[in-house]
């Protein structure tokens, strides 16, 4: 009885097997081996690689108008921001600049201080462009319509 629950088994691990390897060569995802988990929301690059130079006492990074930025503790951006992090930001000055995924700081009516969320929607209306943002660890996005006006900074490098 033993051998037979086992070749039943080897037989139905086999079976699989060969399943996955098919839908390999096919390019096939099957969702139960997805090891990471759903694809997010990334900043457009703002730094070209040629315009980063590393050296054995420094690095450089060649990025017009560049601004410092730290952070308090909120919370709604982590893991990618946290309290103690600093920023290399820049100010945008067209709409072109900002991008679905970025991260930027504003202004709000609905908040005091500055918000610093991500891009998650970029949109038209009869005012022209607007922005939805959200913190990366919020389950909402943020209330209203952000216009470009609002944006002060757009991150690009993040230092911990």
């Amino acid at each position: 009885m033993k051998v037979i629950i086992w070749a039943v088994n080897a037989l139905l691990i086999i079976s699989i097997m060969g399943l996955f390897y098919m839908a390999f060569e096919k390019g096939v995802t099957i969702p139960i081996l997805k090891l990471s988990g759903v694809e997010r929301l990334s900043p457009p690059d703002h730094i070209k690689e040629e315009d980063i130079h590393v050296y054995s006492d420094r690095v450089v990074i060649d990025i017009q108008n560049p601004e410092w930025a730290t952070f308090t503790i909120s919370n709604s951006m982590d893991p990618i921001i946290d309290v103690g992090a600093n920023s290399i930001q820049i100010v945008p000055q067209n709409e072109s600049i900002v991008g679905l995924g970025d991260i930027a700081s504003y202004e709000s009516i609905y908040a005091e201080g500055t918000i610093i969320h991500r891009i998650v929607h970029i949109g038209e209306d009869r005012l022209g462009t607007y922005y939805y943002l959200k913190g990366d660890n919020n389950i909402l996005k943020d209330p209203g319509k952000v216009r470009f006006d609002q944006i002060k900074r757009i991150t690009v490098g993040i230092i911990y």
